[in-house]
């Protein structure tokens, strides 16, 4: 009989596990901009209770999240990444999930200059919804338990993108900056497969940008690793932007994965500890922890969309 009772115990245990794993949502969901072709939301994950939400008296950030899908697809709360927000959360994280405009759903119009403005118009109306959400929460966050003011902005391939294009946007001062208060800036940028898009030539900074963490595949064919110019443009990811952090003394990381492609930008949950390395040292000790290496890590999954190259997105 007690054999019995404790079999049903483990039972019901196992039960309210799997239970507990398909009960996590936000805690709430909100709708922070209306756009003439949408209205856009963005969802907040507090804490999970009994988690540390501090160290040595500092708050930790929240994590704000921009899904990639090459700006034609994706979306906030897609089930592979959720599981990335629950790890956050179980560590003490807020995570803020947030929509953005795809300007590039529905192109086919080759790849002249047509496309390097298409391109470059995604990107710019992606910002901008960034931007939009990072206002409602400056304004509404405290509400809902995020601290808008410490808030690491973070990104998967276009979402990447996104990401390390308003920390520059932010950092010069920009027109496209305009509506972000005078002296705001996120905490820090965490891009996974990410690159910088500028019609100015190569990339530079009139102010020093937030602490940065760069993960990029060597041998990506969708979001160039290296960069890409022509004229004034420039397109380029981890390569060139971690050259320049290290010639200006910035506040970085970088992780090559040497042979490996776009896969990185949905490895997320593969370098947790990486992640957590950099918010609580670079981010809330504010220390220079410069790490900048190549990894050979064979145990990353490659699935197919990651073996494609960016013309096959958009034929």
């Amino acid at each position: 009989m007690k054999k019995m009772a404790f079999i049903v115990t483990l039972l019901a245990m196992a039960l309210t596990g799997t239970a507990q794993e398909r009960v996590f949502a936000p805690s709430g969901t909100f709708k922070f901009a209306d756009r003439d072709t949408c209205s856009l939301y963005l969802d907040i994950y507090r804490p999970a209770e009994g988690s540390r939400t501090s160290i040595d008296g500092r708050e930790k950030p929240t994590v704000l999240f921009i899904f990639g899908g090459g700006f034609v697809g994706g979306e906030r709360n897609n089930a592979h990444e959720r599981q990335w927000y629950k790890r956050l959360t179980d560590e003490g994280y807020p995570v803020v999930a947030i929509d953005y405009r795809l300007g590039l759903k529905g192109y086919n119009n080759g790849f002249g200059m047509a496309f390097i403005h298409a391109v470059q118009h995604a990107i710019d109306i992606a910002v901008d919804d960034l931007f939009s959400a990072t206002l409602w929460l400056l304004e509404h966050g405290r509400e809902y338990g995020v601290d808008a003011a410490n808030m690491v902005v973070s990104g998967s391939s276009a979402g990447a993108i996104t990401a390390l294009q308003a920390e520059y946007e932010i950092a010069n001062r920009s027109e496209r900056a305009a509506s972000i208060p005078e002296g705001f800036n996120y905490a820090g940028v965490m891009a996974f497969s990410g690159a910088l898009y500028s019609f100015q030539g190569g990339p530079w900074y009139k102010n020093q940008p937030c602490p940065t963490l760069l993960f990029h595949g060597t041998d990506d064919k969708i979001v160039p690793y290296k960069k890409m110019k022509l004229g004034r443009l420039f397109f380029g990811g981890l390569d060139p932007l971690a050259k320049m952090y290290k010639k200006k003394g910035y506040n970085y990381q970088a992780i090559r994965f040497d042979g490996h492609g776009h896969e990185i930008a949905s490895c997320m949950m593969h370098l947790i500890h990486e992640e957590l390395r950099f918010m609580e040292t670079n981010v809330m000790r504010n220390a220079k922890y410069i790490i900048d290496h190549t990894v050979d890590d064979p145990t990353i999954p490659i699935p197919d969309w990651a073996k494609m190259d960016y013309k096959a997105i958009y034929e």
